[in-house]
């Protein structure tokens, strides 16, 4: 821990160790350090790849060659990715008691594997599969072998395409986690937002709801964001430092 960030990590660790509820808000910056970089960024996925084109439900049901060019690449991506120091103390919290949920926007299921147990996945996961069209349920660990000989990646009973179960463009958020998540953030008293610039909703709304109850938000994220102006505590450095230093601030109390 920074000598001049002492007091900061203190003041996190405290708010956090006091709240009532905490939520966590996660995006693609949290997962930046294992190796999956941010598809909106410069040099991310959208400035080769048309979301529209690769990543909508129209695409998937007409020309899914296209839209398998762009998962063969994301999904082996994703899938070869390791949880880092950010996801990992996430889920200690949550093993201390201190942390009631994980809402994320990724797709690559990196808080289950650092051992979060309570996680709302706004846009589906990336670590299953199944059949568009009859809803056959494949191993994910099969997309790992697949080729460009092999896409697009169809169905052995219907002939139909295999697709991950993410939310492509066109399609909902899933209705159970849109309502545990309202439920939680009419209880939540602090929000520790990650990686996130609060650009997508509802995703990038639920901190305002909290702080509008009278609760608290503890911002880590790089570079100036939505949040700027509700944040309480923000750190302007990365998670995988941040989180481990608030953990360490929370276990010395």
């Amino acid at each position: 821990m920074h000598p001049k960030d002492t007091k900061t990590y203190h003041e996190a660790s405290r708010a956090i160790s006091r709240a009532r509820l905490v939520l966590a808000l996660t995006g693609a910056g949290i997962s930046v350090p294992s190796g999956i970089p941010d598809f909106r960024s410069p040099g991310g996925l959208w400035s080769r790849f048309n979301p529209e084109e690769v990543a909508s439900r129209q695409a998937l049901e007409n020309t899914p060659g296209k839209v398998w060019e762009f998962l063969l690449e994301a999904v082996q991506m994703i899938h070869r990715a390791k949880p880092n120091p950010a996801h990992i103390s996430l889920a200690r919290m949550e093993e201390l008691g201190l942390l009631q949920a994980v809402i994320t926007q990724n797709i690559d299921s990196l808080h289950q594997r650092a051992g979060s147990k309570k996680v709302i996945e706004f846009h589906g996961s990336a670590s299953s599969f199944y059949c568009h069209s009859c809803k056959k349920e494949y191993d994910a660990q099969q997309v790992l072998k697949l080729t460009r000989e092999d896409i697009p990646w169809q169905c052995s009973e219907c002939s139909g395409t295999v697709r991950p179960g993410v939310v492509f463009f066109g399609e909902q958020i899933p209705e159970l986690g849109l309502a545990q998540t309202r439920r939680l953030v009419q209880e939540a008293d602090l929000m520790l937002i990650v990686g996130t610039s609060g650009e997508v909703a509802p995703a990038g709304t639920l901190p305002q709801l909290v702080k509008n109850r009278g609760g608290k938000v503890i911002e880590i994220n790089l570079g100036r964001t939505y949040f700027e102006n509700i944040s309480d505590i923000r750190f302007n450095e990365p998670a995988q430092t941040v989180l481990p230093g608030i953990l360490e601030a929370i276990e010395a109390r």
